[in-house]
């Protein structure tokens, strides 16, 4: 294994863990299920510099030493791991190469080649190579077949062979930008910023072969049949027999300006002024951009490394890109560790925040409008995983979390109100909002006021899960007992939640006067329909009282709640211009909080649903909602889905979110909105930017409640997000559902 991966190597014990699968939990007899077998993760180790050094290359040979040549020498990469970046340190390996004035660097048998105002030498070989050369400051060297060299200062050029200089000579005055061999024709091939040459080594001729404009950069491929030419805008493709240029230049790309390209391992590489990408099978790109995987952005040069890494030097230091085989099931471990590890705040799962940039150490656990809301989904998570491998582990986290969601009820004086959260007293004007916040009888304590709609949701769904799922009585009893609190609430209280100072909060609203009250274009009243009826139904389901029931059926039959949720998606948009004020303002552009709520909510929708009537037409709310989403790729919403029809989800869109998602969790700052590769659409209702969604690792991090189509983002890396609800929830959900299987042998 990859040994910048020892970080892995602390959860390695838990993958003995039973990986016994549920039976069949979907909708119908046979379920499409993911083999998790392994696929490669990407992330990035950084090595960062403090001094302000002008990069050239990077190599590493075939010890697995790597060095990178500079205006200042030789350096080489020191420590550095998985979210903890190294350094980059000057090289003192070799006493004498202090004192040796390196102008260039090169390769041959995979051992490091240096240039100097001298000579071409190596310290391999016993250090018998060592070749005088008359140029007076080479930069550029390629190496042959049999311990020949050509090398460039930039004008001149001289063939060194049998450890002498055997031809000198130059392109008519062109600048010289790089040199390679070419095995296939026993040549070397010179790249000008407008010409392509090749120099025979069997008769020292040159030989002008190609002609075009802003040259950078070249790369032989696809086993030398293929030559690519990089520009100043875009790549082209030659064939390196005939040396016709193939079809058209390639300007769609995340941006056009190459510096380097390089094929490593079958795979086409290329630096960019703006980060390096990788061409996939499928013609599309994994970007390397922004500080989760680069420390700078110009990309000087790229290198093979081992075990299946590539090295990216930039302008501000290097990072290595190690591609590590795991399957879905070692990524789970591997983000359960990292919630335990940093993102626990009194049960609840917590974001960390006031980070310096990078290094969550320094950060702190951060309170949160939504603590009750992502905890109900971390929750949610751990009660799938327990129903699909018990252990005591989850069951303890499951413990935790529901104590905390407890609390949340006892801490204030309003009874079956939940309070958004609660910190200890002292810290009001440190915390988030602290307008909200209110001191709790215990003067230990504060508690956060306005609980939102997407509180209550989020409690509804976790409970439930725990009740239905987890088989520890007292867990059950409590869990049944908090859905039955605080829907009690709700139904006492006219169907609002009414807050400490006797008024309903903003958004805790599922009463007839205010749903109906809005246009049927606008969400609220589809999505507040939808999510009352299925807590009253979920309440109904464990408690058994007829309230519950009675009031679902009144919203039904006399206020027309099933005919709200049964709006198409198509037809929810921008409200009438008579509408009131707040109307207008809610349905200016579609809220993905919505989206979070609706599905939170299909759960008890649809599982516990009165009858098969209603199941079966919430089943065509869910599809129709799921439709309207499917561009998004929401690895959450299609595991939802695979609730109501296991056979017809995107099944491979959710396992590419899985797979996608970065490891790297912090909110580092991501731009995509430069890139020439993706194609913008018109404004629109649900703010779709372009016409494909990009893949996770190349986005800003964000909760299932954000905009997927939002292409710049983050903060720097101030903060880090916990896998808790991101990843977690939607893995164990599908793993109880069966259309993840567990880790094949």
């Amino acid at each position: 294994m990859k040994n910048t991966v020892y970080f892995l190597m602390g959860i390695l014990s838990f993958a003995f863990l039973s990986c016994r699968e549920p039976e069949n939990r979907g909708s119908k007899s046979s379920v499409s299920t993911h083999v998790d077998q392994p696929f490669l993760q990407d992330y990035s180790v950084k090595f960062e510099v403090e001094d302000s050094v002008e990069w050239m290359k990077v190599f590493e040979d075939r010890n697995g030493t790597i060095q990178i040549i500079s205006n200042s020498g030789l350096y080489r990469p020191h420590a550095g791991a998985f979210l903890y970046p190294g350094k980059l340190i000057p090289d003192r390996s070799y006493l004498p190469m202090a004192d040796k004035n390196l102008s260039g660097m090169g390769m041959f048998q995979n051992q490091f080649v240096y240039l100097d105002d001298e000579a071409l030498f190596g310290n391999a070989w016993a250090g018998s190579l060592f070749m005088e050369h008359q140029l007076t400051r080479p930069v550029y060297m390629a190496s042959g077949q049999s311990f020949d060299f050509l090398i460039s200062d930039g004008r001149s050029l001289e063939y060194l062979a049998d450890s002498r200089s055997l031809w000198r000579g130059d392109l008519g005055g062109l600048e010289i930008v790089e040199i390679k061999f070419h095995p296939l024709s026993n040549a070397y091939w010179i790249l000008t910023p407008s010409t392509l040459h090749t120099f025979a080594v069997q008769d020292q001729s040159l030989k002008e072969i190609f002609t075009g404009q802003d040259f950078t950069c070249f790369e032989f491929t696809d086993k030398g049949e293929s030559v690519l030419i990089g520009t100043e805008d875009g790549y082209l493709e030659l064939d390196a027999d005939s040396f016709n240029q193939r079809g058209n230049i390639h300007r769609a790309l995340p941006w056009p300006h190459i510096t380097v390209i390089k094929e490593i391992r079958g795979n086409v590489w290329f630096g960019s002024e703006k980060g390096a990408f990788m061409l996939g099978e499928d013609g599309k790109f994994n970007y390397y951009f922004g500080e989760r995987w680069l420390p700078g952005e110009e990309i000087r040069d790229i290198a093979e490394g081992k075990e299946n890494s590539v090295l990216l030097l930039s302008d501000k230091g290097m990072a290595e890109i190690v591609f590590e085989e795991m399957t879905l099931y070692d990524k789970a471990l591997f983000y359960e560790k990292q919630v335990r590890e940093r993102h626990i705040r009194y049960g609840f799962n917590a974001t960390l925040v006031d980070m310096e940039t990078g290094n969550f150490d320094t950060g702190r656990l951060g309170d949160s409008d939504n603590d009750g809301l992502w905890t109900g989904m971390y929750l949610g998570g751990q009660a799938f995983r327990y129903a699909v491998e018990p252990s005591e582990e989850a069951l303890q986290h499951i413990r935790e979390s529901l104590a905390a969601m407890e609390r949340l009820y006892t801490i204030n004086p309003v009874p079956g109100f939940p309070s958004r959260s609660f910190e200890r007293s002292g810290y009001i004007e440190r915390l988030a909002d602290p307008e909200r916040w209110q001191h709790a009888e215990d003067p230990e304590w504060d508690w956060k006021a306005t609980t939102s709609s997407d509180e209550a949701i989020g409690h509804i769904f976790a409970f439930s899960v725990v009740a239905d799922l987890v088989d520890d009585e007292e867990l059950r009893d409590k869990s049944v007992e908090l859905i039955d609190t605080l829907m009690q609430h709700i139904v006492d209280n006219d169907l609002y939640l009414i807050d400490y100072n006797g008024k309903p909060t903003t958004w805790g609203r599922w009463n007839p006067e205010y749903v109906n009250g809005f246009p049927k274009e606008v969400g609220d009243r589809k999505l507040n329909s939808s999510n009352i009826l299925a807590m009253l139904q979920t309440a109904y389901h464990f408690t058994k009282k007829e309230i519950y029931q009675e009031k679902a059926f009144e919203l039904i039959n006399d206020h027309g709640y099933l005919d709200n949720l049964m709006v198409p998606m198509e037809q929810i948009g921008r409200a009438p211009e008579d509408s009131d004020e707040w109307g207008r303002m809610l349905s200016e552009s579609w809220n993905h909080s919505d989206d979070e709520m609706y599905f939170l909510g299909y759960w008890g929708l649809y599982r516990y649903a009165f009858n098969d009537s209603l199941k079966n037409k919430y089943r065509e709310s869910i599809l129709d909602h799921w439709e309207a989403e499917r561009p998004e790729k929401e690895g959450a919403w299609n595991i939802f889905t695979a609730m109501v029809d296991a056979d017809n989800f995107d099944l491979e869109e959710a396992i590419w979110y899985l797979q996608e998602y970065p490891l790297d969790l912090i909110n580092w700052t991501m731009t995509n909105s430069h890139r020439k590769d993706i194609e913008p659409i018109a404004d629109n209702f649900r703010r779709q930017t372009i016409k494909e969604v990009l893949p996770p690792d190349e986005l800003k991090i964000s909760r299932h409640n954000a905009n997927r189509f939002v292409l710049d983002g983050g903060n720097d890396g101030r903060s880090e997000y916990s896998a808790g609800d991101i990843w977690l929830l939607p893995y164990w959900m599908g793993r109880y559902l069966g259309v993840i299987g567990g880790p094949e042998d």
